[in-house]
């Protein structure tokens, strides 16, 4: 069971690119891309919050929780 990042998908419905993402929630790109490609052992609420505000999702939009395994 793994934790599946949707960051890219809701970039897409967006179209909001990595860099401007990065620029409004306030962390480096590089780290957002990290987050992207879900390669991220953890993310703070405070993150996960902006990104919700600037994407204007829910977490559950961003995150998913894969049962299969």
């Amino acid at each position: 069971m793994k934790i599946i990042v949707k960051l890219d998908e809701m970039m897409a419905r967006r179209k909001i690119r990595l860099n401007e993402l990065a620029q409004e929630v306030g962390i480096t790109e590089a780290n957002l891309s990290i987050l992207k490609n879900g390669r991220a052992k953890a993310i703070r609420f405070s993150t996960l919050e902006s990104l919700c505000k600037v994407l204007e999702c829910q977490p559950g939009d961003i995150l998913e929780f894969d049962t299969k395994d």
